[in-house]
């Protein structure tokens, strides 16, 4: 089993890691290269035109570079394996309990994974452009941590259990974090125009849901073809 979930995730992960690098290349980094133009002061808010340097969002605004493009798309991949290992192991799991793991399963799993580690940590602690102010970074790590792993536990609970008190502690789990709040700024400033930092967000959750959609659909993909070949 251990092998399964290994390689599992190895070509899931690789996979999905690879398509989600080269959609922030072409999508996300050229909105976080304009970005990067209001914070260094070449360009300003109200004070110059933006369209001498590329509309926000177009592609005009990308950079070739061949080390930082390609250390991206590897660091995308390994973050994603590390999730291929997470998802891979739950479904494996499950699969020992004489459940199966379909395709279609596999893309529901994937979009849970997206609403786990994106979405529901996303709604307090949104992706942010640089430039912008920020709590301490500790305290937003520990928050998006446990916002985590209470999505996970909650959507756990709705998917798989029967109780009635198990499906109204999950939402009390999907609640609490935000209901504490997120670490938030003593001020709120930042050079990079707002619709510049509403678009990196979407475009970064587009991502990031695409990416974990292909994850859990090759997931149990690959799950399913090592259970065939355990049973041949």
């Amino acid at each position: 089993m251990f092998s399964r979930v290994v390689t599992t995730a190895l070509f899931a992960g690789c996979i999905a890691g690879l398509l989600g690098g080269l959609l922030q290349l072409y999508f996300v980094q050229p909105v976080l290269l304009h970005a990067e133009l209001y914070e260094s002061g070449t360009i300003t808010h109200f004070g110059s035109d933006p369209m001498a340097h590329g509309s926000h969002g177009s592609h005009g605004d990308s950079k070739l570079d061949l080390t930082r493009d390609l250390l991206s798309l590897g660091f995308s991949m390994a973050i994603y394996v590390g999730y291929g290992l997470i998802l891979s192991a739950l479904m494996a799991l499950r699969l020992e309990s004489d459940q199966t793991v379909s395709i279609r399963q596999g893309l529901v799993w994937g979009l849970a994974g997206f609403i786990a580690v994106h979405f529901a940590p996303g709604f307090g602690l949104p992706p942010e452009v640089p430039g912008v102010a920020s709590a301490s970074l500790e305290s937003r790590q520990i928050w998006w941590g446990a916002t985590v792993l209470a999505t996970v536990i909650a959507l756990w609970l709705i998917a798989f259990s029967r109780a009635p008190i198990a499906f109204g502690l999950a939402v009390v789990l999907l609640l609490a974090p935000h209901v504490i709040g997120a670490p938030e700024p003593d001020m709120l400033m930042g050079p990079v125009p707002p619709e510049i930092a509403s678009h990196f967000a979407a475009r970064a959750f587009g991502v990031g849901m695409a990416s974990w959609a292909v994850l859990g659909l090759f997931s149990s993909y690959f799950l399913a073809i090592h259970a065939t070949d355990d049973v041949d």
